[in-house]
Order: structure tokens, then C-alpha cells, then sequence
């Protein structure tokens, strides 16, 4: 870990006397008279100030008082005096000297001796910020949660509870492989984690859900208990809270009470810091969670799994913006660690990994998966359309309505639709241009079917609106939402129930009576046996985004909506049957299309076969930053643009600069070196800095 002392550039951390005297032999300086003496070994700290600062981004050395001298362990939360201000830090690491010449800054306090930093999460914060092209201590806000006093000062638990080996490390009915018999290498994945090997793995897990919940959360609750065998912890991330339940229960079933926690921000500060401490002390040896928790502090983690990586919920939201995939993969790098990448789909980031060898694939035989695949139809096929030559234009085409009715008769049909809301998004009648506010030009839109339509932005209501462009006074919904689907299909099935799930309220599970479940795509329920059928509507509005990723994205939630189908029930998608997507639905082969888009991008210098990074502000920043910025040879810079502003912002410009993969490092290097001079020169504006962006083009 490098360190640097701090000096009086760096805010003014030591008067200018104790600058000009000289320490003691040894590091020390003599103390000041009435200042208690520093601690009689390992006298100075070195420690991560909480500094946004990129210019700032090292460790400092402060020296230790004799009073704090056992409580100044590494790891430890502190408070120092840092240009003239007392701020938070972390406690890396002692020291018996200093390079530094003169004399060093005392720590002001110990706030607690509980060693929240261990040393590999340390590391690790350190190694994503150099990726990112951030700093450690914005990391460590995402790795670290805040301190609650009551709950540290709670009895503990019985440390070590959590490493079992033999016949004792599951408590669930089956001690065997389980689901990964369905799997090629699926077993002599189980058997390396058991043996304390570090297998590195891509899973494409097969569809199914039974009377327990979906089969993946099965399984990697059997990889868990495995790797426990074998002496060793493990990490769990998933996307949401939703899986979060289903993982939490396998792990349950599968290990019995009181063997992992599950770590979720809706348990609130205290809960949340209760189950952290528990990882932290060693007390369990399991956590699941979501994308936070790929930092929780396992002790001697021998897998970490990563499911759904492809869900943008994986992609922290907070500088410097780490996505839960490469920080784990980092964390297996770095030690000892076999890693999992799961999913239905592929994500092209994943078939990396196998085409670079840096990890192996772990799938079913063909015959496997056509036996547990749904039977997927496209309602948009030329055989379904001679039938009903209205079809192209219906939203909901007889093969629809048909595969609805059937499903019912023998238990819940889930209908998944690409938006939430009731009418999200309106436009022109006459000539199609977007519907926007004449206040703000925020999109209107409608929230039931008597309202007047409305700002999404502003609230306020458009009563009397024209289209700038033609003058017509009607319009027309560019895509219907969850609701209103709902709506209409409660009133073509009177008698049926209607359920929907979606951001204004997930449904988990539902029982396995008739009823028509309506969701949006990543809040679909577990259905408790298995939908009888589905429907994916609008799929035009997935595949016409303007999106890199549009392909992957669109087959990755179709998947995940499929695979809580019973084994060859029908499904209908209401797509073109000619598209990419929409074949290697039929085939249920994430992995060839997966391994085409790679290809694509290979060719064509997108991510993830070149490393990419955007630079986001006002345009004379942007400018100046790239300006700044010793950028590795090869580097092609794209832009700057104009970004659409969101409400209330000035006019921004982003800029892209793509690099060959092996010079991401370099890219990284060269944009914090470049953030770091405008942050010491005390620059107005920052510039977003974003390394390889899900929303990259």
C-alpha cells in the first residue's frame, strides 16, 4: 500500500515549528510539554483520509499517543486533524518510523477499536479505485457502513461459528451435487470447492422454478455449503431484494438457521450494521446481499458468486461507479478466491472471461435444456400471421389472447411488460413527435384513463397542448404501461384475478391458484410451482432502444421471465421471429448469441473488447480535462457532444475515449492524474469520470 506523509501543502497538517524540528532517532519527535508521549512501539499511524479529493487520494502518517496506543489497532475508525479540520479516517497499518522529517500530527481520537478495515477489503478498495479511476476513500464509503455505537457495544455472538467441515456443514436433505448433475463439470465444480480449490466459473443455469422457488438459488446454496466443506466462507450478490429472499431461503433450507446473513439497505442502518459485524467478527462465514455486499469482509472467502450479472442494478450508482461483477472478479484476483458468474443469459463481459481462459464454462447438455426449456412462440411468425392477418398491428394478437385462456385453466399466467406506469410516455397523433411540456419539455404522459395528461418532470398539467411541430391537439401512447395493461386485461378476464409488480410495489411470490400476473421486467414473482404460461408484450419496445447493449439486454430479461415457467409451457413473445434476440430465445442458447455479440464488438472497438471511459460536465471542464489528461498511446477520443440535460441543469458535453483493453490501467491512471490537478488548482466544476459505462453508447 503506498503512503506519503503529510506535509504543509497538503492543508497545513503540522505548524510550522514542528516542521522546522527535528525527530528523534527513530521517527520520533520529542514531545511538546504537556503533550502525552507517543506509543512506545509502532509510534505512527498511517491512515486513509475521507477526502473526495483525487489530489489527496494516499495514506498519511500521524503520530500515536500512549493513551490510544491499544486502541489504535489497524482497521480501526479514527479522526484526524486534516487542513485545520477534524475529519474521519481509517487506521491502515502501524509503523515503527516515518520518512518524514519533521514532526507528525497526533491523532485527535480513536473513535471505536472495532477493526471495521481488514486489511484484504483494504486492498481491494484500493485496487477498484485504481480502476475506476477514483479514490479509496470514496470506495470505502461504499464498503464500510456507518458506525452505530449501541450495536457495537451489543454481547457478541460465538465467533468462528461458521466454518464446518465433514457431514456436518448442511443440515438440508440432500447432501449430494443437487441441481448440478443437470450441469457439465458441474460436479467437479462442487468437488474443487470442497476440497478448498479456487474454481472460476461462468453458469448458465437452466430455467425452472419448483414448489421451493427458482433452481439457481438452490444451487448456489449446494456451492455454498460446499465451499464450507471445505473450510472456507462465501459471498452471495444478486440484483435486488427480491432475490435476496430467494436466496436467503435456500441458504436456509440448504444450511440450516443461523449460518449466513443477507445484507439489504431496507433493514435499516443499525440491522444492517448488526449482520455486517457479525461477517466482520467472524461469527458467520456466509452473507448475501446486493451490490453493496461484494464487500463484505467474509473471512478466508473461498467463492464469491455473482447471479444476473448483466442487471444494471450490479452498477453502483455512486462514484466511482464499480459494477459488483469486476469488483468481485478483482477480489477473486487478488486472493484466493474462486468466483461465479450465474444467469439465464450471457452477458458478453462474461464470455470474456471463458474466451480469455481466465475462467471455464459451466452449462447443460443440449437435450438437458430442450427438456427444460419452455416452447416459445413468436406471435410475429409468417405462419401466425396468415392466420390472423391483424396481428401485426394488435398489441395482444389471438396466439396471445389463446396462450392467456389455455394457461388459466391450469394455474397463474404471467404477462411481463417493458414499462411501468399507465400510459409513460405519449405522443402526437398526427405526426408522432414526442409530447412534451411547453413549461420545461419534460415528457407527458397519463396516470389513469380519466386523468388529463401531465409533466413527468414538472407536474404540471397539459391540458390545452399542441404539437409544436404539426399543431394536432390529440395524441397517441408511444407504450402502455403496467397498469393500463392490467386494466384491459382485467376487463377481457372478469373472473380471473389480476396482480400486478412493479417499481410502485414488488410482489415476491404468488400461490399457485389462477390469476393473471402483470410485472415489469426484473419485479416477475416466483410462482409457487411454476407459471402455467406467459406472455412478453411490446418487444419492439425493448429492441428499439438506442442501445449497445439493446440485444443482450432484451434476451437477459426475457430469459429470467421464461425460466419461472413450468418445463414446456407455452410462451409467446411478441416479436419479429427473424431478430438475433428472438432465435436464440427459441433455441434457449444464451451462449452463441452471447458469443456473437463479443464478437460484433471485437470488430467494431466497443466494450467489453476495448476498455472505455466517459467524461461527463460543463463543456469548457470537459475540455480542460482532456487537456490535462497524458492519455496512453493509442487513445481515440470521441466528442465532445451535447448531453440532453435533465431538469434544472445547465448545458453539459460528454466526451469518450476508448483504449485497447490492455490499456485500461493506463486510461485510468492518466484521467485520476487529470482530475487530480484540477482538483489541486481548486477547479469549480467536476467532471464525471466513468469507466467502461453500462450506458456507454
Amino acid at each position: 500500500m503506498p503512503h506519503a506523509n503529510p506535509s504543509p501543502d497538503d492543508g497545513a497538517l503540522l505548524p510550522l515549528d514542528a516542521v522546522r524540528e527535528k525527530p528523534a532517532p527513530g521517527g520520533r519527535a520529542p514531545a511538546a510539554k504537556g503533550v502525552p508521549e507517543a506509543a512506545a512501539a509502532l509510534p505512527v499511524a498511517r491512515v486513509v483520509v475521507d477526502t473526495p479529493l483525487p489530489h489527496l487520494d494516499r495514506l498519511f502518517d500521524y503520530l500515536v499517543p500512549a493513551p490510544m496506543d491499544a486502541d489504535a489497532v489497524p482497521g480501526c475508525r479514527v479522526r484526524v486533524r486534516f487542513a485545520g479540520k477534524l475529519v474521519d479516517g481509517f487506521l491502515l497499518e502501524r509503523a515503527e518510523s516515518s520518512e518524514h522529517e519533521g514532526r507528525l500530527t497526533r491523532l485527535e481520537r480513536v473513535v471505536s477499536p472495532e477493526p471495521v478495515l481488514a486489511p484484504e477489503i483494504a486492498r481491494l478498495a484500493r485496487a477498484v479505485a485504481d480502476r475506476y479511476a477514483g479514490t479509496m476513500a470514496d470506495v470505502l464509503r461504499l464498503a464500510v457502513p456507518p458506525r452505530h455505537a449501541r450495536v457495537e457495544a451489543e454481547e457478541r455472538g460465538t465467533a468462528g461459528a461458521g466454518p464446518r467441515t465433514g457431514e456436518d456443514a448442511g443440515t438440508g436433505p440432500e447432501e449430494g451435487p443437487g441441481p448440478w448433475a443437470a450441469y457439465r463439470d458441474g460436479e467437479s465444480f462442487l468437488s474443487a470447492l470442497a476440497r478448498g480449490r479456487s474454481p472460476r466459473a461462468v453458469w448458465t443455469a437452466l430455467p425452472g422454478s419448483g414448489e421451493d422457488g427458482p433452481e439457481w438459488a438452490g444451487a448456489v446454496a449446494v456451492a455454498v455449503r460446499e465451499t464450507l466443506r471445505g473450510g472456507r466462507g462465501a459471498l452471495v450478490v444478486v440484483p435486488d431484494g427480491k432475490d435476496v429472499v430467494l436466496a436467503d431461503a435456500a441458504l436456509s433450507a440448504v444450511l440450516g438457521p443461523g449460518r449466513h446473513v443477507s445484507l439489504t439497505a431496507d433493514l435499516g442502518p443499525a440491522e444492517r450494521y448488526r449482520r455486517w459485524l457479525k461477517v466482520s467478527r467472524g461469527e458467520v462465514r456466509v452473507a448475501v446481499g446486493t451490490r453493496a455486499a461484494a464487500f463484505a469482509p467474509v473471512r478466508d472467502l473461498g467463492l464469491a458468486v455473482v447471479w444476473d450479472d448483466g442487471d444494471d442494478l450490479h452498477a453502483e450508482r455512486l462514484a466511482p461507479y464499480p459494477h459488483a461483477r469486476e469488483v468481485l472478479a478483482l477480489r477473486a484476483h487478488q486472493g484466493r478466491t474462486g468466483l461465479l458468474v450465474g444467469g439465464y443469459a450471457r452477458t458478453a463481459e462474461a464470455t470474456r472471461l471463458v474466451a480469455t481462459g481466465w475462467a471455464g464454462p459451466i452449462a447443460a447438455t443440449r437435450q438437458t435444456v430442450r427438456d427444460r426449456a419452455p416452447k416459445v412462440r413468436p406471435a410475429g411468425d409468417d405462419a401466425e400471421l396468415a392466420k390472423d392477418q391483424a396481428a401485426r398491428a394488435a398489441r395482444l394478437p389471438s396466439l396471445a389472447w389463446r396462450t392467456l385462456r389455455t394457461g388459466l385453466e391450469s394455474g397463474p399466467v404471467l404477462v411481463q411488460v417493458p414499462r411501468r406506469g399507465y400510459l409513460p410516455a405519449l405522443a402526437c397523433q398526427g405526426c408522432r413527435a414526442p409530447a412534451r411540456c411547453g413549461h420545461c419539455r419534460g415528457p407527458l404522459a397519463l396516470r389513469s384513463g380519466h386523468a388529463m395528461p401531465y409533466c413527468r418532470w414538472c407536474g404540471r398539467i397539459a391540458g390545452e397542448w399542441r404539437c409544436p411541430a404539426c399543431g394536432a391537439a390529440r395524441m397517441r401512447a408511444r407504450v402502455v404501461g403496467a397498469r393500463r395493461t392490467a386494466e384491459e386485461l382485467g376487463r377481457a378476464f372478469p373472473s380471473v384475478p389480476v396482480k400486478t409488480s412493479g417499481r410502485d410495489g414488488v410482489l415476491a411470490t404468488v400461490g399457485p391458484g389462477r390469476a393473471l400476473v402483470v410485472a415489469t421486467p426484473g419485479a416477475e414473482p416466483v410462482a409457487e410451482g411454476g407459471y402455467a404460461a406467459a406472455v412478453l408484450l411490446d418487444g419492439w419496445a425493448l429492441l428499439g432502444r438506442p442501445d449497445l447493449r439493446v440485444a443482450e439486454e432484451a434476451l437477459r430479461r426475457w430469459m429470467n421471465a421464461a425460466a419461472l415457467l413450468r418445463s414446456g409451457s407455452e410462451l409467446v413473445v411478441l416479436a419479429d421471429s427473424s431478430l438475433l434476440p428472438v432465435q436464440a430465445l427459441l433455441r434457449w442458447d444464451p451462449v452463441t448469441h452471447a458469443e456473437r455479440e463479443l464478437a460484433d464488438r471485437t470488430e467494431l472497438g466497443f466494450p467489453p473488447a476495448v476498455r472505455m471511459a466517459t467524461l461527463t460536465g460543463s463543456p469548457a471542464a470537459v475540455r480542460e480535462m482532456l487537456g490535462e489528461a497524458e492519455l496512453p498511446s493509442g487513445a481515440q477520443v470521441l466528442g465532445p457532444v451535447p448531453v440532453e440535460p435533465s431538469r434544472g441543469d445547465q448545458v453539459r458535453e460528454r466526451a469518450m475515449v476508448r483504449v485497447p483493453w490492455g490499456a485500461g490501467p493506463a486510461l485510468a491512471a492518466s484521467l485520476k492524474g487529470a482530475a487530480g490537478v484540477r482538483s489541486a488548482r481548486k477547479a469549480d466544476e467536476v467532471v464525471k469520470v466513468c469507466i467502461d459505462p453500462l450506458d456507454a453508447i
